[in-house]
């Protein structure tokens, strides 16, 4: 899960002691300290710069100083009391060039003017077109505070994006026209580089791994799972390919993957269900089908997430009830395994998908809060469908029969409930393919996210 950095700069005129006609000080240092203690305590590290900012120098000096920092993922403008627009604005516009996230707060209050002050500097970043997220409320609020830190949150999402490599073994899987990416598109709008390989590098890697190396698995496969696979030659290979997988990516420092599966390795070695599972469950966002979109939404999900990231088909949709089964062709990480159907071991068992067979993982995914989502282009134009959903278990005498209702009952299911219009989400959804994500904090995060990127987000 990460953790956002945001520099914090405090501004104003009438500071170093000055105190308003009444005798009271007009910076009161009472409420900037809860403040940042606030924020703290929502999981926000912070830069502190020691200097209250007032001049045109002393603006120029501190944003200079935020904007050459690697480590923080943009600045919090603090409304100290009332201040001079012009004596900020050139610095904070210099700053907004890095890219990085700029939020302007005011807390509310008559005494000091930082309402004032506030709205001063909201109005000229707007005049002069700089992007940021203006809030208007107190440390106590939660509600405010959720708009700080699911800003900042988005912010950190964005910059670990910039420079970032996603990874491709093969290419186009079962003939999707919807996850297909360009490579110049990724790279203007997220900075992100895409690199591929052929699954001919991933077979030779595959078969180079040890019995050493496979034994030394298995303590981390009974942790999961309880068991061990049955041996076989296809559930062999579906342990060589998760490792070398892992291996490939470690060594290219990708940050996250997609894979053909199908057609290709499917058939020439085993399935990658197996793979996918443990790639999920060792936190690497990941996507079958080289579906890019899929998986840069998995990417986002897994480091907003506390939980493992789902992702599968949207398989049914019952719009009466506003409910959706989410099955995945045999992949899931073990651990969003719920109580009705805990994690285990099952074969692909879709032949004309990949004769070669392999292993696979069944589950039930556990009850919760969270979002679906899926990036998706229209187009050309990038969009995000996210709602909020409902994840439950069907009862435990009727989960057998919900499971064969789509007629493979041994893939990974996920039942939730969607908050939300269900019409307005089926005809926004760009593919088969629905990303499940835990915590109910997730939503305003990615709803963040589209805003600084300049994706258009759609809220049923």
């Amino acid at each position: 899960m990460i953790v956002p950095r945001m520099g914090f700069i405090v501004f104003g005129v009438h500071k170093d002691g000055l105190r308003d006609p009444m005798g009271n000080l007009f910076i009161d240092e009472t409420i900037i300290n809860r403040s940042k203690e606030a924020l703290r305590e929502r999981g926000i590290e912070l830069v502190e710069y020691p200097v209250v900012i007032a001049t045109k120098e002393e603006a120029k000096v501190a944003l200079r100083e935020m904007k050459h920092r690697e480590d923080i993922d943009g600045v919090i403008l603090f409304s100290g009391t009332w201040v001079w627009a012009a004596h900020l604005i050139a610095a904070v516009r210099d700053y907004s060039l890095t890219g990085k996230g700029i939020l302007l707060w005011t807390h509310p209050g008559s005494q000091g003017w930082r309402t004032v002050g506030g709205l001063v500097m909201h109005g000229a970043m707007m005049e002069v077109g700089i992007p940021h997220r203006f809030v208007y409320g107190s440390a106590d609020d939660s509600a405010e505070l959720d708009k700080i830190v699911s800003y900042c949150r988005a912010a950190h999402l964005k910059n670990l994006l910039n420079m970032a490599t996603i990874g491709a073994f093969g290419g186009r899987g079962m003939g999707q026209t919807v996850g297909v990416a360009d490579p110049s598109q990724w790279m203007r709008v997220f900075g992100i580089d895409i690199d591929t390989r052929d699954t001919t590098e991933l077979i030779h890697t595959a078969e180079s791994i040890t019995t050493d190396e496979i034994e030394a698995l298995k303590p981390r496969l009974m942790e999961l799972f309880g068991t061990l696979p049955e041996e076989s030659i296809a559930n062999e290979r579906s342990i060589r390919l998760y490792l070398a997988i892992k291996r490939i990516v470690e060594k290219e420092k990708w940050d996250f993957y997609t894979i053909q599966s199908f057609p290709g390795l499917g058939d020439d070695y085993c399935a990658t269900c197996f793979a996918q599972s443990m790639m999920l469950e060792d936190g690497i966002p990941t996507s079958t089908l080289g579906d890019f979109n899929t998986a840069l939404t998995t990417f986002l999900l897994t480091k907003l997430s506390k939980e493992r990231v789902y992702y599968g088909d949207l398989q049914h949709v019952d719009k009466k009830k506003k409910e959706i089964k989410i099955i995945g062709d045999g992949a899931i990480p073990p651990s969003l395994a719920g109580k009705v159907g805990p994690a285990g071991f099952t074969q692909h068992g879709i032949p004309t998908e990949g004769k070669a067979g392999g292993l696979a993982v069944r589950a039930v995914c556990k009850v919760g809060e969270g979002v679906i989502a899926r990036l998706g282009r229209v187009n050309g134009e990038f969009i995000m469908v996210i709602a909020r959903v409902s994840i439950f278990e069907p009862p435990a005498e009727q989960i057998q029969s919900r499971l064969e209702e789509c007629g493979i009952p041994f893939w990974p299911h996920g039942f939730v409930t969607v908050h939300g219009d269900i019409e307005k989400l089926l005809q926004a959804w760009t593919n088969e393919y629905a990303c499940l994500g835990y915590g109910e904090d997730l939503y305003p995060a990615l709803v963040d996210f589209c805003e600084i990127t300049g994706v258009r987000a759609i809220l049923p």
